[in-house]
């Protein structure tokens, strides 16, 4: 259920007197702040219509079932810390991969994985490929900036999902083992009738279908396959909504539909608010792609010039608090390589910026605390800093 907890009587003070300090202090004259306002809620309005129907909501019903009817056996059978290490991670890499959602559509999916019995590093490595690993921004990245970049971009992406969940088990391992062996935070419906895995495979795979092909993106010539697949993914996503149709009248209850139900409302009280929140604040810091808010383009691009470690450093900080949808981060990267970004912070960009941003950053941290949190952007970042650093010596 969705936390009902209400602010104690400081903290309900504490946001009243930021509330007021803002209004009283806020430069709204300020052209460049009322840009930066107006930015603000450009995106948030970009985001609810490229995004919220066609991305959070399915993935929000993907992860409700995922809760109320995965066999939670086979989540941890799969995905949970006793599982052999490399089943756990190939299957979380290959799951990520196969989506090809971008770092907020991924977050109800991680959660869902995660409540239902899923090892912390299994469950991480996944919240990590399932933007980075992305076929078609490899492909693209392997036409635009050569197949050297493409190489570079495809296998970091692969070992940092690996080289990240194996961290992060490692250093909350007692907490982890502690999150699983308290069997109420795991959801159970004992009254309903357990329907075969190939039954389950339709059912899931028909809604996994229905978020893959609505969001399919054009390649933009570079693939005439994929660009097939693009001009006709409404007709591919209404043949995958007409078997999930099925499924849920043959196989599935009344009670068993309403409980599914709950469980995406839930998730939806959960996440949203905190991703429209971070959505804000990142259009009113950094603005759309291709427009000025508080921090102007142009200096992002001065400090990514060149290959030094700090360069490298900046363009992995950029990239992780900015919000790129899917595929978005190409043309982007291939602006600022225009501009003057250099080869290395243009890999660091490309591997942190898809994996997060400032609203996704919000959304992790309420499920996981903000110590496992900072670890994980952490990671993110310097390990794509170094990667960038060391492709950029190289090419």
């Amino acid at each position: 259920m969705a936390d009902k907890k209400s602010l104690s009587p400081n903290s309900a003070l504490l946001v009243t007197f930021t509330v007021f300090a803002a209004a009283y202090f806020a430069p709204v004259e300020s052209p460049r702040f009322a840009g930066a306002l107006q930015e603000a809620f450009l995106m948030l309005q970009d985001y609810a219509r490229e995004h919220v129907i066609l991305c959070l909501i399915p993935a929000m019903f993907i992860a409700g079932a995922i809760t109320v009817f995965l066999n939670q056996r086979s989540v941890i059978r799969f995905l949970g810390p006793n599982a052999p290490k490399p089943l756990a991670y190939a299957v979380a890499s290959v799951s990520g991969a196969i989506l090809a959602v971008c770092s907020c559509t991924v977050l109800p999916l991680f959660k869902g994985i995660y409540k239902k019995g899923a090892g912390l590093g299994p469950a991480v490595a996944f919240l990590y490929s399932g933007p980075a690993i992305n076929i078609l921004a490899i492909v693209l990245s392997y036409k635009i900036f050569g197949w050297q970049f493409g190489f570079a971009r495809m296998a970091s992406a692969i070992v940092f999902a690996i080289i990240i969940g194996v961290i992060m088990q490692f250093l909350f391992r007692r907490e982890d083992e502690k999150r699983l062996a308290d069997e109420r935070m795991f959801r159970y419906n004992p009254d309903k009738e357990e329907r075969s895995l190939g039954q389950m495979i339709v059912y899931m795979g028909s809604m996994v279908g229905i978020l893959v092909f609505l969001n399919w993106a054009s390649s933009d010539g570079n693939s005439p396959a994929w660009d097939f697949l693009y001009q006709n993914k409404f007709m591919v996503s209404t043949v995958f909504g007409l078997v999930l149709l099925f499924t849920l009248i043959r196989w599935f209850s009344k009670l068993e539909l309403i409980t599914w139900t709950i469980a995406t409302r839930d998730f939806s009280l959960q996440i949203v608010p905190y991703l429209f929140t971070g959505v804000l604040v990142a259009g009113f810091l950094l603005g759309r792609p291709g427009y000025d808010a508080l921090i102007p383009t142009d200096w992002v691009a001065s400090l990514v010039g060149g290959n030094s470690l700090a360069a490298n450093f900046g363009a992995a900080i950029a990239g992780a608090f900015m919000y790129f949808a899917t595929l978005t981060e190409v043309p982007i990267v291939q602006g600022l390589v225009g501009a003057g970004m250099g080869n290395g912070p243009a890999l660091s960009l490309m591997l942190a910026g898809p994996t997060l941003s400032l609203p996704s950053m919000l959304v992790i941290g309420r499920e996981l605390g903000w110590k496992k949190t900072t670890v994980f952007v952490g990671l993110v970042i310097v390990l794509s800093t170094l990667a960038g650093w060391i492709f950029g010596m190289i090419y």
